[in-house]
């Protein structure tokens, strides 16, 4: 793996199957948006509402799966896999109780909990009719995710993107036949884009299972790996990750608070957010999937003990990021052309989304570059506080305070405070090019065998 040519035959081919699946997941959020929105108007909004809170939980268990990759990549470099399956035992109950936790509250406090959101009673009693059947999916996705992040710290990825396709095909099928009652199936409306979502987590894990049972031969992962955890394991995982986790839940919270922030502005800064923020969701997809890949690959190759490797891996994942940067911002001005033909938007509004789309293909050349970086490489190799410091700093002390002065206080544009509340990604760009050329950055976090 020393050579150039089997590194990036290695990286790409874990890259490209991330960055597909990623944008089939946005794509069965898109599709259950613009259905719901030719449904009712109130129906859309009340899962917007009750989203919000599946977008909070799925960033603590994106956290507990980094954290499980960053581990296991490590072992799977030394090619320990009883320490991996150990590990994934602990990530599993963590994971196992969110979404216990989270069941119970949503079931004890429906109403209190979309309430959270919007203010409207209409809005809230649909959104209490989505909840109160979304809330079975919590548990179903929480298991998915921790197996296919145990999968993917051995460098097995292409099953997530079958099963993003799977879930896609099965979620849209329903939501047509359910939400409007066609063929004869009862209309249903919102409540039959939560069944629709409901049987597609369903059928996903099984599916998976299927999977592990009879086809995953690099871990062969059996039921009672997850009744042996180990504490000193246990205690490692948890360092580690603890921090990743309330940083990805006050991540969570930060992007509801943007679109807070946004939605007390016009109608068309609403408007305009909710529009440009879909197609730069999808584009984003190609930065995360640089991350995700680079986690695996330095954290096996710290496992393999050649430190030298692992910083000439580095420079490497550098340019290539750099290049995704790029082509990232080329894309997302050339498309945002035929993208706003897809609206119908006012003027107003349409000139305010096209000016968002420009900003953001200038945000996303930064952030393909230090997200990967920072999610990919340093914290990849071992050292997530200092990520975790960085985005409580800027995010918490200077983004969300800035903005919320340029909207409230000092009544800016919406057009500034957009660039306000992205900054970060511009300018997180300067302590991770120092943090991986010049820190202290790899991190060993691995036991010997006993």
């Amino acid at each position: 793996m020393n050579d150039k040519k089997s590194f990036y035959r290695n990286f790409f081919s874990i890259y490209i199957v991330i960055v597909l699946q990623n944008i089939v997941t946005i794509s069965v959020n898109l599709t259950d948006n613009v259905m719901l929105g030719a449904y009712s108007e109130t129906a859309l909004s009340g899962a917007a509402a009750v989203n919000q809170i599946q977008f909070v939980y799925q960033q603590l268990l994106t956290a507990l799966g980094d954290g499980l990759v960053i581990f296991c990549s490590q072992y799977w470099g030394k090619k320990q896999t009883k320490p991996m399956k150990k590990i994934a035992a602990t990530a599993m109950y963590g994971a196992a109780a969110i979404a216990v936790i989270l069941f119970v509250l949503v079931s004890l406090m429906p109403y209190q909990a979309v309430g959270l959101f919007t203010t409207d009673q209409a809005i809230i009693a649909e959104g209490v009719r989505y909840l109160n059947i979304i809330r079975f999916t919590y548990l179903f996705f929480a298991v998915t995710q921790i197996l296919l992040a145990t999968l993917r710290s051995v460098e097995v990825v292409k099953i997530a993107f079958q099963l993003s396709v799977t879930a896609f095909c099965v979620n849209c099928g329903i939501n047509y036949l359910l939400i409007f009652g066609k063929f004869g199936a009862p209309e249903m409306g919102i409540r039959g884009a939560a069944v629709g979502t409901l049987a597609a987590r369903i059928l996903e894990l099984m599916i998976l299972l299927v999977y592990i049972v009879r086809k995953e031969n690099r871990l062969n992962l059996k039921l009672t790996d997850y009744f042996h955890p180990d504490a000193a394991l246990s205690r490692d995982y948890i360092k580690v990750t603890a921090p990743m986790l309330a940083t990805q839940g006050l991540w969570g919270v930060n992007t509801a608070l943007q679109t807070v922030i946004l939605g007390h502005m016009t109608a068309a800064a609403i408007a305009a957010n909710s529009a440009s923020s879909t197609l730069f969701l999808l584009v984003k997809s190609m930065s995360v999937g640089a991350a995700s890949a680079a986690a695996v690959i330095i954290g096996k190759t710290i496992g393999m003990g050649d430190i030298s490797v692992v910083k000439n891996y580095a420079r490497r994942f550098q340019k290539i990021f750099l290049l995704i940067g790029v082509c990232s911002g080329v894309l997302l001005f050339f498309l945002r052309i035929p993208f706003l033909s897809l609206y119908d938007l006012q003027p107003e509004t349409m000139e305010m989304t096209n000016t968002f789309l420009l900003i953001l293909s200038i945000v996303v050349v930064g952030m393909s570059y230090q997200m990967p970086v920072n999610n990919g490489i340093i914290r990849g190799g071992g050292n997530a506080v200092f990520v975790v410091k960085m985005d409580l700093v800027s995010i918490w002390l200077i983004v969300l305070p800035l903005s919320a002065v340029m909207a409230f206080v000092v009544k800016a544009s919406p057009i500034v405070v957009m660039c306000c509340l992205n900054a970060d990604q511009v300018f997180k760009c300067i302590p991770a090019f120092l943090e991986v050329n010049y820190g202290n950055w790899i991190r060993k976090l691995t036991r010997e065998e006993s």
